[in-house]
């Protein structure tokens, strides 16, 4: 089981899911909100048997037919700015840094709000917060921002 972030240069973003019986999804997100839910072969990962293009309200209503708590937090439909789980993988080279160090705010206008850790939660971090491989940063921002600072935060 396991997510993959595959960043889609002039189209957006891809998060490709795993489940635990080896089935592979797709979420393909555009920077205009359209989204594809992709289904894909067990054994072929590259063969998709099946694509179902969501509007923004249904994703959010599928979204919160599997889990309606994180929906509810937050309301952001009609505006530009989404909250979004970026993980820091162990290619990141701000494992073991100062949140400040990321420049986040400034590189991209979003905004880390929280840090995730498997038995914790840390709000509102500030620069001297130091950061671990495994952490997932909960950011808030415009599309773009989000996108690039998971870029950031991915690959330095």
């Amino acid at each position: 089981m396991g997510t993959h972030r595959t960043s889609l240069p002039g189209v957006g973003v891809q998060y490709d899911y795993t489940t635990e019986s080896g089935q592979h999804i797709s979420v393909v997100v555009h920077h205009d909100g359209r989204r594809f839910l992709g289904f894909y072969e067990k054994d072929d990962p590259d063969s998709c048997r099946l694509s179902v293009p969501l509007t923004t309200a249904e994703a959010t209503g599928l979204a919160h037919l599997i889990d309606a708590a994180p929906i509810d937090a937050v309301r952001t439909e009609g505006i530009d700015l989404v909250t979004e789980h970026i993980p820091l993988g162990t290619r990141s080279p701000y494992g073991g840094r100062l949140l400040g160090d990321t420049k986040a705010r400034t590189r991209t206008g979003a905004s880390i709000v929280a840090v995730l850790r498997t038995h914790s939660a840390h709000p509102s971090p500030g620069p001297d917060f130091r950061l671990a491989i495994g952490d997932t940063l909960v950011v808030v921002g415009t599309r773009e921002g989000v996108d690039t600072l998971s870029e950031i935060i991915a690959e330095g």
